[in-house]
């Protein structure tokens, strides 16, 4: 983060020098105009044949002078401002390691399979974004076949919420009424949520809507066992509608920001029916990538220096552990206890008889004699009677 600010800082004086020079140089033209529109003003007033020559001859040549002097002095501060663009430049340069390929398998996109799921990911994340026609596009060039059937919720999903962008709910409540059964195996509370915030944009047409929200709360029938008090507040608020709801104790209900808590709530909801994260895969991915790439260089660095060849093999393992997070929890994870390391496809954990848990390197070590004595108690057992456990 201390590289981003150094460059950020680099920018912000070519940013406020650039605003200076166009402030400045706007100043400077418009006084040589008004120079220039009064000198023309004189000459028509008074004629070139009752003007005095030497006189007229100074004040153009004083004019001209200003004139040339404006313009060598914008330029000499636009040339200014060209040095601390290139400052940005060297900046950039001094904080971030432009080649990143050392600590990436040159082989990692070989193979046709892997050049095809990483064009497939492109594509799903476009589609996320609602992005159709690059995604479409990408699909030509790279060869990829989506199926119809994987790129229709996409459509319908990115429909809908530009609607709800737009403050309609109409697409959204149908789509929530045709998959009610689903999202109440869900447990989910969307459908009760987009009613709410239907009734809400009713309230805000004040009292000539009142009729038709007292209509419209017939809908809330089906939710009244589970969002009881959530409905008598809704309800409450019809008393207050002829002084306005923003007047009233119940202004809270006009909050703005219920628009983008539907938004994220319809995306979760319906990501979810697909089987699909919230997030998009590639976004996660990149966010990952970023904070884990300076700790990858700083390490590829040391190796190189300590000349320790063989520490980092580029296969499916880091060579040092990686903190991204908590954000970026998605399964649990298993290190050895007593080779203290995680454990992966190749390096499975093993559970033993006596009910402890090692790795498969852990156990071929410990293993003498076709025996096996637990670490952690004095239970001896057959390493074959150990079974691979899944987290």
């Amino acid at each position: 983060m201390e590289q981003c600010a150094c460059v950020e800082r680099e920018l912000e004086k070519v940013l406020h020098r650039f605003v200076m020079y166009g402030h400045q140089s706007e100043e400077r033209l418009d006084e040589l105009l008004r120079s220039v529109c009064e000198l023309r003003g004189q000459l028509v007033t008074f004629g070139v044949q009752d003007a005095d020559l030497s006189v007229l001859s100074q004040t153009m040549a004083q004019c001209c002078k200003n004139i040339k002097e404006t313009v060598q002095l914008l330029a000499s501060r636009h040339k200014d401002i060209h040095g601390s663009v290139s400052k940005v430049g060297k900046a950039i340069d001094r904080n971030f390691d432009a080649e990143v390929s050392a600590v990436v398998a040159e082989t990692v996109w070989d193979s046709p399979e892997r050049q095809k799921y990483l064009s497939e990911t492109i594509v799903e994340h476009l589609y996320r974004q609602g992005m159709l026609s690059v995604a479409e596009d990408l699909c030509q060039e790279s060869g990829v076949v989506i199926d119809m059937s994987m790129k229709q919720p996409f459509l319908e999903l990115n429909r809908i919420l530009e609607a709800l962008r737009m403050q309609d709910l109409r697409p959204a409540l149908e789509w929530a009424v045709t998959n009610r059964q689903r999202l109440l195996d869900l447990n989910s509370t969307l459908e009760f949520k987009l009613h709410r915030l239907y009734f809400i944009s009713l309230l805000n047409g004040g009292i000539t809507n009142q009729l038709e929200a007292l209509q419209y709360a017939r809908h809330f029938q089906p939710f009244a066992s589970q969002h009881q008090r959530d409905i008598q507040i809704l309800m409450g608020s019809l008393v207050y509608l002829r002084h306005g709801i923003e007047n009233s104790p119940y202004r809270s209900l006009l909050e703005t920001n219920q628009w983008a808590d539907i938004c994220n709530s319809f995306t979760r909801d319906a990501c979810a029916l697909l089987g699909l994260s919230v997030e998009s895969p590639l976004s996660v991915s990149f966010a990952s990538g970023c904070m884990a790439l300076p700790v990858l260089m700083n390490i590829k660095q040391v190796i190189e220096q300590r000349q320790c060849s063989g520490v980092w093999t580029h296969k499916d393992e880091l060579p040092i552990e990686i903190d991204l997070g908590k954000k970026c929890w998605y399964h649990s994870v298993f290190a050895c206890p007593i080779l203290r390391q995680q454990t992966s496809e190749s390096n499975p954990p093993m559970k033993l008889i006596c009910g402890h848990v090692i790795s498969r390197d852990a156990l071929n070590k410990l293993t003498n004699a076709g025996k096996l004595k637990c670490p952690y108690c004095p239970m001896e057992q057959n390493p074959s009677d150990a079974k691979q456990i899944f987290f």
